[in-house]
């Protein structure tokens, strides 16, 4: 069978496409994913080695028009020429050419909705749609007229299967920052400020405590900064733009500090790591809050406002963690409560199922 994965346009999208694609090509299938062409792509379609087509597609705004509706129409073109069973659309600006392509042919399509508030895509979509999968179970009340099913978002198989860095040493009390595949500057600032805070703190204690060891994923403005401060400060840490042994870096951890992104929110849970999210406030729809409230909600995880923390906030907040281990033993068993084994497989299910209906 032909099936089109239409992903794209950030890692968040990307990351969960291309686990389903290896799914389904796993199962015999031909497989070709569609992504948007950007730049920010190209590190994660590196770990899918099959056909991959670049649809062009822009950001949903007035004054790309003329670039949406050319992407549209190449599209068209693309999709008569492979001719697939089903489209299967991961959301975003991305979704939407390759979903309309599809409709001008009656191929039909099934969405995933990564977050716990659909964005304006999958929104629109949804009435095209022969089923919108989901990530969070509420997310089928901001669907009234769509049929949704609860698959959890796939996430990259070996996330969870990390062994520790070798190199940290051993007791090390271990913090893990990620901004995201493409970093995030106030969440850089705010956690590199607060952990040179930590570190004096516990430089200032007794020689017997747990040393402190950071591990930063910072995107590729803000690494020289970073880099250079942890280095002042004397903090022994691992810190790249982009950082390519996610599995290690996890299971390194005693405490994430991240964005909450659907995908980072559910490799975290995955991994069941502790979590302090960080919602990016200008997320659409505030969707990056709901996210995690969803694991705070269930005593997963902690949220802290941008706009209301400052270093030393965080600095206070890191180290009662490190200070109150039976919080953060119980924090990792609620994250891996909140874990849906098999996603991948279930969205695959799925896209299969509603291809021969």
């Amino acid at each position: 069978m032909k099936i089109v994965v239409a992903c794209g346009g950030t890692g968040g999208h990307s990351f969960p496409g291309i686990a389903v694609a290896k799914e389904l090509r796993s199962r015999g299938h031909e497989v070709v994913v569609w992504a948007s062409g950007r730049d920010v792509e190209q590190s994660v379609l590196k770990s899918w080695d099959g056909p991959v087509f670049s649809t062009k597609a822009r950001q949903l705004r007035p004054k790309y028009f003329f670039h949406i509706f050319s992407s549209y129409l190449r599209c068209v073109q693309e999709m008569k020429r492979f001719r697939p069973a089903v489209v299967l659309a991961m959301g975003s600006y991305s979704s939407l050419p390759p979903v309309m392509a599809a409709r001008h042919y009656n191929i039909p399509v099934v969405l995933h909705e990564a977050n716990t508030v659909p964005g304006k895509a999958v929104e629109f979509l949804s009435r095209y749609a022969k089923v919108v999968a989901t990530s969070f179970e509420i997310t089928s009340r901001y669907l009234p007229r769509a049929k949704t099913v609860l698959t959890g978002l796939p996430i990259r198989k070996e996330i969870a299967s990390g062994e520790r860095f070798p190199f940290i040493p051993a007791g090390s009390f271990t913090v893990f920052v990620t901004g995201g595949s493409q970093g995030a500057h106030a969440v850089n600032l705010l956690a590199s400020e607060a952990l040179c805070l930590v570190d004096r703190e516990l430089r200032q204690r007794a020689k017997s405590g747990r040393p402190l060891y950071v591990i930063h994923q910072t995107g590729t403005a803000d690494e020289p900064d970073v880099i250079a401060r942890y280095a002042a400060a004397g903090i022994p840490s691992r810190v790249h733009a982009f950082e390519r042994e996610m599995p290690s870096a996890f299971a390194s951890a005693d405490l994430v500090i991240a964005r909450a992104g659907a995908s980072t929110c559910f490799e975290v849970a995955a991994c069941g790591k502790p979590a302090f999210f960080i919602p990016l406030p200008s997320s659409m729809r505030n969707h990056q809050h709901f996210n995690a409230d969803a694991f705070v909600s269930r005593g997963a995880a902690d949220e802290g406002r941008q706009e209301m923390l400052n270093a030393r906030g965080l600095s206070r907040y890191i180290l009662r963690a490190y200070n109150d281990g039976a919080k953060l033993a119980k924090m990792r068993e609620r994250m891996l409560e909140m874990s849906i084994a098999d996603a991948d497989h279930k969205v695959a299910d799925l896209v299969i199922a509603n291809a021969l209906a």
